[in-house]
Parts: structure tokens; sequence; C-alpha cells
């Protein structure tokens, strides 16, 4: 019997290309495996043969989504698949809404099953996980060992026809989806029995998990503003025309503090967006429309704001992993404490 054939999917980093420097590569295909996809074969075994790996750089498909996804999809459909394997993505969140992207195509447009990792944080986790198979990993590439062999069991039994086993069993990521299956004690009494565990503070399982929300308390309102050194926080993906920090246009790994001494207006000669998820036409002629330096420069010298902070905060927001921003705010915010600023407008796009 023939192998089933393997198409894997990695970005330019774990391609040995490169790291930031590379990450605008086109796509492009080549034999066999490369990279993490060593492992992959090892533990894909005799059933299966990785046939070709295709590789773009993370920047490159963010600001070119549909285009890397059309042409990524070609160079797959020429290689006749059996499986289509993404990643692991790990934590890196540009990387893991790439793997979950071209998954997507390649299952709704070449029928082919499809298989990729991220951890639980990554934001490619949320955008897909209810129409993709997501093996759950740890954040960094130190799990490798341990996610590909789930990839290439689920992938395999995908192949197959195989029925894939609950998420717990099999390791990837809960999809949302409800199978209806025959129990031996009914509903009313499997709740009170997990009742009764949860009252003795043992161990239990719920068969209906809730969502988790991070709760934040609201600071309390500021009595006259007049009085009040305020600061401005974006989003928008708003930095100095040479992106000094290189802020990436999606999944932000990072964030960049400016300075706005002795300015009254956001120049489009001086500040540009690097945003990858909205039409920046407008935002490059007028940056002021995302970082309204402008106006509250007026509202400060008519005394409606007590003092603006000669600096903005800014990274982008689009894809960015909710670990990512967290830590973000948790490490400026200690600047704007210690500058004595008040109050934040934080603005998005």
């Amino acid at each position: 019997m023939s192998k089933l054939r393997v198409v894997h999917y990695i970005n330019n980093f774990f391609a040995g290309i490169g790291g930031e420097e590379k990450a605008d590569i086109k796509p492009e295909k080549r034999v066999g495996v490369v990279g993490p996809g060593i492992a992959l074969q090892k533990s894909l075994g005799e059933e299966a043969e990785i046939v070709a790996t295709v590789i773009c750089g993370d920047s490159y498909f963010g600001e070119n989504i549909e285009e890397a996804s059309k042409v990524l999809l070609e160079m797959i459909k020429e290689e006749r698949p059996d499986i289509f394997i993404a990643g692991p993505a790990f934590n890196a969140g540009r990387y893991g809404v790439a793997c979950g992207s071209i998954c997507k195509k390649v299952e709704e447009e070449l029928n082919i099953p499809v298989v990729t990792g991220m951890y639980v944080e990554n934001p490619g986790v949320d955008m897909f996980k209810i129409d993709l198979y997501i093996v759950s990993t740890k954040s960094s590439a130190a799990d490798l060992r341990k996610s590909i062999p789930k990839m290439a069991s689920i992938g395999i039994k995908l192949a197959k026809g195989e029925e894939v086993g609950p998420p717990e069993v099999e390791g990837y990521i809960q999809r949302g989806v409800r199978i209806n299956y025959f129990h031996e004690l009914r509903g009313s009494e499997r709740a009170v029995e997990m009742l009764v565990r949860k009252m003795n503070k043992q161990n239990y399982i719920t068969e209906y998990p809730m969502p988790e929300f991070d709760r934040v308390d609201p600071a309390k309102a500021i009595v006259d503003i007049s009085k009040v050194k305020v600061a401005l926080v974006t989003s928008g993906g708003i930095v100095p025309i040479d992106n000094p920090d290189r802020i990436e246009s999606s999944s932000a790994t990072k964030y960049g503090i400016y300075d706005l001494t002795g300015m009254d207006s956001m120049s489009k000669d001086d500040f540009t967006t690097i945003h990858g998820g909205y039409d920046r036409a407008y935002v490059l002629e007028n940056p002021n429309l995302v970082v309204p330096l402008d106006v509250l420069r007026e509202l400060e010298k008519e005394g409606v704001i007590g003092e603006l902070a000669n600096y903005f905060v800014t990274t982008t927001g689009t894809g960015t992993s909710v670990g990512n921003a967290k830590s973000f705010g948790e490490d400026f915010s200690k600047k704007l404490v210690a500058d004595g600023v008040k109050a934040v407008i934080l603005t998005s796009t």
C-alpha cells in the first residue's frame, strides 16, 4: 500500500532562513522535509511521507493574506497531498494566524484533512479552533517532541477516515463541538454526583465548561480632569516613519514609546501606521485620526485637561495575543504612574 502524501507548512524562522529580518519572504516550496519536518516525518512513520514543505515569512503572510494564501494553495495542490500539517506555531502569534488561515483554506478549497498546533493563548486559537483540529502545545519550541506526535496521529486518523477521540485523549484544543452519546447515569444523577464532589472539595470534571474572562476592576472616576495629566496609548500601529523598534504589523510582540515634545500635531512626514488590520489610506495622510495629538493640544491650551504627557505609547492590536497585550500594559503602566499620569486615552482604529 502506498504511503499517505503529506505537505508541511512552516515559517521563515523554522525553515532556517532567518528571524525578523527575513519575515517578509514570499511563499516558496521545497522538496521533502525541512526543519521541524524531520521530527514530524519520524512521528508519521511508515504510514505517511512528507513530499514537500511550503514556507512563507510571517510578516509577508500577515500583510498579504489573500495573495499569499492563493500562491500557497497552488503549491500545495500540485503535490496532491492526503494530509496538510501546519506548524506547530506555539505562542508565535503571526505564525499561528498564518497556520490557521492556510489550514482553513486547504480544508475548504482542496477538501484535504488538516491539523496544526498552537499554545492556548496564541490568537490563532480563538480565530480557528471551531474550524480546525489544533493540538495544544506549550508556549515554546521546547515542546516540539511532545506536540509533533499528537499532530501526526490526528492527521493520519483524519486521512484514513478514522474517528478522532475527545480533546483530553488526543491532545487538541476543545472545538466547542458537542456529540450525543449514551451514559449509564442520567443527567440529574450525574449533576448531584458532581455537586457532592465539589462540596467535598474533591476533583470533578464539568460536562459543560464555561469560558474564562479576565476581570479588571475599573479605576475611580476623575473628579476634575482640568487638573490631571493625560497620556495617549494606542493599538492602532502609529510609529515614527522608520518604525525604529520594528513593531510587527500584526500579532505584535513589542510596543514603543515615542516623544511628542514641542509637537502640536502628528505629521505624516514624521509618523505612519504599520497596522495590518485596516485600510490605512486616511491615517497615512493624517495620523491624528488614530493618535489625536492635535485635538488634545487644543484642549491642553484651553485648560480642559491639566497636561498632556509628552510621549505616546503604541503597538499593533490585530492578532496580538492576550498574554502579550497584558504584559505590555503591566510594563508601560509603571512609567505612566511614575510620570504622574492619572488618565489614559486609549485609541484603536
